[in-house]
């Protein structure tokens, strides 16, 4: 009698990992139905014999750190979008994929789902034993596209939901490309005036004993400091960026420091209605698949990225449970609640009392409109919520899009504005004590 493992929810929504022995796949099912748990992955425990006879297929394998680029996945999606819809076998059209794949991660996973397949695992359950290739979301909707018969329909969901965030992740890229660009080699230039200019006026200026300005004075004052502590330049940003990740490991830090971002001046609406945009394209993706209200949700929250969200989806997900709509507890709890952690972190970059006043006025703002409640409620009402989803994801992923647009088409003048800024500091502040130079020479 072969041995199953399976992961399980129980009514609560925890999470259950145990073994049991079935005949069959439909009896584990069926048992494990029984004890109260609802099934969310079911597989055949392998031995070590079986896996030491695959060993052999392996030699194809390379070595490969880290997990799919989310681009090779996407194309790779599609392409087995195509090969389904022409008609081929599910285990030939993954290894076709595999034998144009180049060697890397995506060609290792590949040979690894290969040979599940042909050990009797289905597509969803192979795949899932290849968690650097396929995450939690694409395992769950090819195997709901397994249990209805269309998975060469899921597949083209797939390919089209990973095509569309693809697409939006390279417009932000190449909208911020430029402005890093220009700032980036900005500073490399005030770097090397502050460093190889500013000492050889300052040289001059001594030589003639000239009394120099406030503004002169100011100058090389920093040119002194840029000589002296040099390494600061990289080394405070570089510190920032260490000191929020390490005190994102905890929990309440994270949930203040999410609160932070999605209320920013400017940045935090473009982080708002990305994620906002990527969840209800998640969830309508799900839902239409036909992955359970329930697993959809817990897919959805995990995926979110921001524990504002997550914590957002939880009491939905509660609601949900224990027989309520999505919408009423959507509305209810949007208003995300006081955190301190928010407030340490606006008073840490923005100056202090001016950061806390900041967030104590965007508290009040909800982190999903009516508009958004209001098209999910409509969805739940007439039986398609899919289609609801799919539109607010749209609309939001517009508006990124024109946000985007906007704040690149604003960030160009004042980038300008600022190292004109800087310029004309240094320019004046060097040519003062000259002017004041040629005046007394030419006056003696």
């Amino acid at each position: 009698m072969p041995t199953y493992q399976f992961e399980a929810m129980d009514s609560s929504g925890k999470e259950i990992k145990d073994v049991i022995d079935a005949l069959n796949e439909e009896e584990a099912q069926a048992t494990i139905r029984q004890m109260g748990y609802f099934v969310t992955k079911l597989a055949v425990k392998k031995d070590r014999k079986a896996a030491a006879v695959k060993s052999g297929s392996r030699r194809g394998k390379s070595f490969a750190l880290g997990k799919v680029k989310s681009k090779i996945l996407t194309t790779f999606t599609r392409q087995l979008s195509i090969l389904q819809d022409a008609g081929l076998p599910i285990l030939r059209s993954l290894k076709i994929l595999q034998e144009q794949s180049k060697p890397g991660a995506m060609k290792n996973c590949l040979i690894d789902v290969c040979d599940e397949i042909e050990g009797g695992l289905t597509l969803s359950e192979a795949m899932a034993k290849s968690p650097k290739a396929f995450d939690r979301l694409y395992v769950n909707m090819i195997k709901a596209g397994e249990a209805g018969g269309a998975l060469e329909i899921i597949l083209q969901r797939l390919a089209d939901f990973r095509e569309r965030s693809e697409a939006l992740k390279r417009k932000i890229k190449g909208a911020l490309t430029y402005p890093v660009a220009v700032i980036g080699f900005a500073i490399l230039i005030l770097i090397f005036i502050m460093i190889m200019i500013v000492p050889a006026f300052q040289k001059i200026f001594d030589d003639f004993g000239t009394e120099l300005p406030a503004m002169t004075r100011l100058l090389i004052a920093m040119a002194d400091g840029i000589k002296i502590y040099w390494w600061a330049i990289p080394g405070i940003p570089f510190g920032i960026v260490m000191f929020v990740k390490t005190m994102c490991k905890f929990k309440a830090c994270k949930t203040g420091w999410d609160l932070f971002t999605l209320k920013m001046p400017i940045f935090g609406q473009l982080v708002e209605k990305n994620i906002v945009a990527r969840t209800m394209r998640t969830l309508g993706t799900l839902v239409a698949s036909g992955v359970p209200i329930i697993e959809a949700f817990t897919i959805t929250r995990e995926t979110a990225g921001n524990a504002v969200f997550e914590n957002l989806f939880d009491k939905v997900l509660g609601a949900i449970k224990e027989g309520e709509s999505i919408a009423i507890p959507m509305r209810q709890n949007c208003l995300p609640p006081f955190h301190p952690m928010a407030v340490f972190w606006w008073a840490f970059f923005i100056c202090g009392p001016v950061g806390v006043l900041w967030y104590m006025v965007k508290m009040k703002q909800r982190i999903l409109d009516d508009m958004v409640i209001n098209m999910i409620d409509v969805g739940e009402e007439t039986g398609e919520l899919d289609k609801m989803l799919y539109k607010v994801a749209d609309v939001f992923d517009e508006e990124v899009a024109v946000l985007t647009d906007s704040l690149m088409s604003l960030m160009e003048p004042l980038i300008i504005i600022c190292l004109g800024g800087m310029v004309g500091f240094i320019v004046i502040a060097l040519f003062l004590p000259l002017i004041s130079l040629i005046q007394n020479l030419s006056g003696g």
